[in-house]
């Protein structure tokens, strides 16, 4: 056991991090104490804002001035990353971080963890799985660190909202640490379920330290506007009266493009934040709203754990999330330091769908886990391509079970390859059928939030198994102001107008995929220009519409077709503009599609040359990957034979794009019979979830 740790000592420290008239919040000096004086492992489960981080960093300064090693912490974000480095400064701490993106930097941070000049070594989980890492970086590290933390603990639980498999990885290294190296695991979302799961995993006699979640700050509301037109018109009326900034949390990439969008042509400062941007510009989108040079941050769960603005007025939910604990998390980070501020939560006629999408997806069925163990059994070994092309799985599946079954040891990865071992290898079907019930309930949780009648503050404390749970005084159903329901006509009817303007980009693709079809690799010789699509399937405005004609009616009336053609010409315009119009096949839906086409190219003034025709095959839709999906276009059309195909650029017609290898190999085919720039134009893109 280490050495005792004198209280002034330990103030000093807080006061060197926060100023001079900084003090402990309950449990934090003990949480110090039991990692850094007494060795032990400790679990601290406090609200966003209660100060985890200030936890671990002084137990870091008092271990490595009693000559402990560095200090490895393992978190799940970059953002959290950036901001805990600044933190760790005021200490004199040193820290150094390992990601996907500084691999030129890796040199350089072992040699300053060889010479001890390294304080604090923070990690993403994903580290623990990469080869580099694994076998060079982290045999060293084990061997040398002080301190062992584990940021956002939860995610080390199968029932956590937002488990995360490479956590897993971490109960190897915590087995095989030696007892006399501390362990400290922090969350701010977790309930009794999930600190009972992490606190076992952690090992015997762990300390728990657990405070009350509720903020007597935030002020707490719920309203239902089904229709997504509705939603914008909220927004816009009612977010330039909350105070401050904020954050608008939508649950995919495509809804927070459209959000911010929308808030900008109102005038209203926001901007789209998602996992699709780079690590520079989430950062340089993350300090913009912490100077206030935005009003709404569009976000999705990519803007979590780790992101702090003190003085956050608001976080209002565009769509209702999937269990109570994650919208605690996300709704807290509003209010942190300031005496008011807002959670609203908008719910839409869309929030089952996705959520339903989100707890499928969770983990990989068993018949799709052995079909990828079967076709690893039929060689040696197999790239994630030659994966995508033995079995119809999509690739994210694909990697998905590749890193659960290398964690169960019945994979192993060797260079990009993947190999089948000689371990048996199960699927536990009553633990993921357990979970899978769990996040039921909760989604059950969250409908039952948005029509509680009573504290939703309390409501939401107890699904936290808070034990401090009561009515708050402050909420919408408990006595408190916030801002009405109430959205006008007119600027529904602009949000209508929006989403019927609100073009959608076909980016083209420019590389085919090895070994999908013999013959075709490398760039493309002559790809697609940038396309256009009038909506999102099924989405408010256009998406609706083009629904109905596809799976009701099954033609596309003439509205469709003038909205179409007002949208090329007055807001696409592409160039080089269009000088005859063709149109991609349907075998399943005959004569759809190509009687659109020639009704938009009547409207556009064109000529219409009907020169692709379809080959029997599976349905595109049918087909799950990159590799099946150009295998199966390409084997599914042709050229109408004898067709004389003009020179000219041609607009090419579909209904419905997702992939974009039909529009690829249909684009290739009329190229390479003499036609100019082929320009794609889809009636709507597929409303695929971020997966």
């Amino acid at each position: 056991m280490s050495a005792p740790v004198a209280a002034r000592s330990l103030q000093l420290h807080l006061e060197t991090m926060l100023g001079p008239d900084a003090e402990f919040r309950p449990g934090q000096r003990e949480a110090i104490e039991a990692v850094a004086a007494e060795d032990r492992r400790a679990l601290v489960v406090q609200r966003t804002g209660w100060g985890k981080s200030l936890v671990y960093w002084i137990a870091t300064r008092v271990r490595r001035d009693a000559g402990h090693g560095p200090t490895l912490i393992v978190s799940p974000l970059l953002s959290l990353m950036r901001n805990q480095i600044a933190m760790a400064e005021r200490l004199g701490i040193r820290a150094a971080t390992i990601h996907s993106g500084n691999t030129s930097e890796w040199e350089d941070v072992e040699a300053g963890l060889a010479a001890d000049a390294v304080d604090v070594l923070l990690i993403s989980p994903e580290r623990l799985g990469n080869e580099a890492f694994a076998t060079r970086i982290l045999p060293a590290i084990e061997r040398s660190i002080g301190l062992f933390v584990v940021d956002e603990a939860h995610c080390i639980s199968d029932w956590g909202h937002d488990f995360r498999p490479d956590y897993r990885r971490i109960g190897r290294i915590l087995r095989g640490l030696p007892p006399s190296i501390p362990v400290l695991a922090t969350t701010a979302t977790a309930n009794d379920r999930v600190v009972a799961d992490v606190a076992e995993q952690l090992g015997e006699d762990v300390a728990v330290f657990r405070g009350p979640l509720t903020r007597d700050s935030l002020r707490l509301g719920t309203i239902t506007l089904g229709d997504q037109a509705e939603r914008l018109a909220w927004l816009a009326e009612h977010i330039p009266f909350l105070p401050g900034s904020g954050i608008v949390y939508c649950l995919t990439v495509a809804d927070t493009q459209r959000v911010a969008t929308w808030l900008r042509s109102r005038d209203i400062a926001a901007r789209p934040y998602n996992a699709d941007l780079s690590n520079d510009e989430r950062e340089a989108l993350e300090e913009a709203l912490v100077r206030g040079e935005i009003t709404a941050l569009v976000a999705t769960v990519a803007l979590g754990m780790g992101f702090d603005k003190p003085d956050l007025g608001w976080v209002v939910h565009y769509q209702r999330p999937g269990s109570p604990i994650a919208y605690y998390q996300q709704v807290g980070r509003a209010g942190r330091a300031v005496d008011m501020a807002y959670g609203i939560l908008l719910a839409g006629r869309e929030d089952d769908a996705i959520a339903e999408y989100f707890i499928r997806t969770a983990f990989p069925p068993t018949v799709n886990m052995e079909q990828i163990l079967e076709a690893l059994e039929a060689t040696d070994s197999m790239t994630v391509v030659g994966l995508q092309k033995a079995v119809n799985l999509p690739r994210g599946r694909i990697e998905q079970a590749l890193k659960l079954l290398e964690i169960d040891g019945a994979v192993a990865r060797d260079r990009g390859r993947f190999a089948r071992t000689v371990a048996p290898w199960e699927q536990d079907e009553e633990r993921v059928a357990r979970v899978v019930a769990a996040r039921r309930a909760e989604l059950g949780q969250m409908q039952a939030y948005v029509d509680h009648t009573g504290c939703l503050m309390e409501f939401l404390a107890r699904a936290l198994d808070d034990p401090t749970a009561g009515p708050c005084g402050r909420c919408a159903n408990d006595g408190g102001t916030l801002p009405s329901a109430a959205v006008s006509r007119p600027v529904v009817d602009a949000a209508i107008e929006f989403l019927r303007r609100d073009l959608r980009s076909i980016e083209p693709r420019k590389q085919w995929v090895a070994d999908a079809v013999p013959g075709l690799s490398g760039r493309i010789a002559s790809p697609n220009e940038p396309g256009m699509a009038l909506c999102v399937y099924g989405d408010a405005g256009w998406g609706r519409e083009v629904e109905r004609g596809r799976v009701v009616d099954g033609q596309y009336d003439r509205d469709l077709v003038v909205a179409s053609a007002r949208a090329i010409r007055d807001r696409w315009r592409p160039t080089p503009a269009p000088e005859w119009v063709t149109a991609v096949p349907s075998a399943s839906r005959h004569g759809l599609v190509t009687e659109f086409g020639r009704l938009l190219a009547r409207e556009l003034g064109l000529p219409y040359v009907d020169c692709l025709a379809p080959r029997p095959g599976q349905p595109q839709s049918a087909m799950l990957n990159s590799v099946q999906q150009l295998a199966n276009a390409h084997g599914k059309l042709a050229l109408v034979p004898a067709a004389i195909i003009p020179s000219g650029p041609v607009l090419l017609v579909d209904d419905l794009v997702d992939s974009k290898w039909t529009m690829t190999v249909a684009g290739a085919l009329l190229r390479g019979a003499g036609a100019g720039a082929v320009q794609p134009f889809a009636l709507a893109v597929a409303n695929a979830r971020d997966s």
